[in-house]
């Protein structure tokens, strides 16, 4: 009879390490993002959401103490990817400030056809549907609209310095109108399946700083 040798291999599962429990909050936060941006916070089944991810339901408390806060990671982590998208784009030095906002525009555009105009903007789908919602959600979804205006307005004022707005424009009001604008365009272009809205809403934006 063979003696187990003490540097054999352990059979069964290996212990859970730190990198693992990182790695399955990150799948459950990006099937979360998957669905919600297609559909609303409260159709969301948690079921669907762990079946997407492929995490059994009694994991899920371990790490997240509720759907609420969940629905709080999620929006963290949509608005943080978001401003990256906005930055990489209104901060590319080898463009016009108003040619990158023409570069996010397309470049959103083109996210939106990818998936078939199923997906939209987390942000604006949780506001739609705020009546229904955790009310700890609100300050949060204003607070990162709120940044993704600050960013806006910020390429807005280079575009002032660069001659392309004119000096006497308000860029946080034009900036707000942007994203008000822009969201209901998303919207519509969810509802349409189409992108006519976002052109509609691009054309008529943009022609207002040739107007000036």
């Amino acid at each position: 009879m063979k003696t187990p040798s003490a540097h054999a291999p352990r059979r069964g599962r290996p212990p859970r390490q730190r990198t693992d429990l990182a790695d399955t909050r990150e799948l459950l936060l990006r099937a979360g993002l998957e669905t919600l941006t297609e559909k609303g916070f409260a159709a969301a089944g948690l079921d669907a959401i762990l079946g997407r991810a492929g995490v059994p339901k009694g994991s899920f408390y371990h790490y997240f103490d509720s759907k609420e806060a969940f629905g709080l990671a999620l929006i963290a982590r949509y608005g943080d990817f978001f401003a990256r998208k906005l930055d990489r784009h209104l901060g590319n030095p080898a463009l016009t400030p108003l040619a990158r906002l023409h570069a996010f525009v397309d470049d959103a555009k083109a996210g939106m056809a990818r998936f078939g105009y199923r997906r939209g903007c987390l942000i604006g789908n949780l506001g739609q549907e705020m009546g229904a919602l955790p009310e700890s959600f609100r300050a949060q979804l204003q607070a990162t609209f709120a940044d993704w205006q600050r960013r806006l307005a910020a390429c807005l004022a280079e575009a002032q310095q660069a001659g392309e707005l004119a000096r006497g424009v308000d860029v946080q009001q034009v900036a707000a109108f942007f994203w008000i604008g822009w969201e209901g365009a998303v919207l519509r272009s969810k509802l349409e399946q189409s992108p006519d809205p976002l052109d509609v809403f691009a054309r008529f934006f943009f022609a207002g700083f040739n107007a000036r």
